[in-house]
């Protein structure tokens, strides 16, 4: 059981240097706190999940090419997230719009090796199980 992630979540990434908000659309009709819920599909790069600022995990190609050009000093170069599949794991029980609602303590991964995971998931007041 944990708190509903909604529109405007604080996200993060292991390998970003900033925190991001997650982008819950209003698809599902769902509105939770008055903002729209998110769900374990909201996982899509740069609609659902903006950038991190910059991005350090040297198996991102950008990383490694301006790690190499700077023989060899760890160079961070602009984050574009590229999901692996969806948040896991949802709520069981709770469904939005057939999908397991988004909660606190899923985790999302990156196909760089960053762990995204919520920081604040919007919600304060409602929980899912």
């Amino acid at each position: 059981m944990g708190q509903c992630a909604v529109m405007g979540a604080v996200v993060q990434c292991s390998f970003g240097m900033a925190p991001s908000t997650l982008i819950a659309l209003p698809t599902t009709r769902v509105v939770i706190e008055g903002r729209p819920a998110a769900v374990v599909t909201d996982m899509a790069p740069m609609l659902n999940l903006p950038p991190f600022g910059m991005c350090m995990s040297p198996s991102n190609p950008m990383v490694a090419a301006a790690t190499a050009a700077a023989l060899g000093v760890l160079t961070p170069m602009p984050c574009i997230p590229v999901t692996t599949g969806p948040w896991l794991p949802g709520a069981p029980k709770t469904l939005i719009g057939g999908m397991p609602a988004l909660v606190s303590g899923s985790i999302c991964n990156c196909a760089w090796g960053g762990v995204i995971q919520m920081t604040m998931p919007g919600a304060v007041r409602t929980m899912a199980s």
